[in-house]
């Protein structure tokens, strides 16, 4: 193992060493050297552990591509989580824009309902009843509420009766 560069806390770079695995698995899949970058993230207030075998880039470079490229992965893990998005209809770049797009505003919209009525609803729940109730001639501050109170009646019933049923 050779150390190339360390501790630069104005980069937040702790240590660049050249590594090659030892092991029989790892070594026969992989027998090249390796750079493995020890990074401290002042940001994200975590320290993290980068590999690869680009030598050619800087110990910098290759932690800011890494820690972009984990800010991309955790975007669309906030788009599964909250925009719902699970498949994609188009495939084209302007189709997933589109798409994106639209499930953005449509969370915008639902963010902005939920407060401006000060509903306090989760905002997939809010999705869920709009969603079901699209042909309903009402506005959406009764809709939310009165759906909201047919849900808390539905649980006092619930709890009430497997309460009774001696379970």
């Amino acid at each position: 193992m050779e150390n190339k560069h360390h501790n630069t806390p104005s980069t937040g770079v702790m240590a660049d060493q050249t590594i090659k695995f030892t092991g029989v698995g790892t070594k026969k899949r992989y027998p090249d050297a390796l750079r493995r970058i020890f990074f401290y993230d002042t940001e994200d207030n975590g320290p993290f552990v980068f590999y690869t075998n680009n030598m050619a880039l800087s110990t910098e470079e290759i932690a800011l591509t890494y820690k972009y490229r984990r800010r991309v992965e955790l975007f669309f893990k906030w788009i599964k989580q909250h925009l719902h998005v699970k498949e994609f209809y188009g495939t084209t770049e302007n189709a997933v824009k589109i798409q994106l797009y639209c499930a953005i505003i449509t969370y915008c919209l639902f963010a902005i309902s939920d407060r401006r009525m000060k509903l306090d609803i989760d905002i997939y729940e809010m999705s869920r009843i709009i969603s079901i109730s699209l042909l309903e001639q009402m506005p959406l501050g009764d809709l939310l509420v009165l759906e909201k109170a047919k849900e808390n009646l539905q649980s006092v019933t619930q709890l009430s009766l497997i309460f009774f049923s001696g379970h």
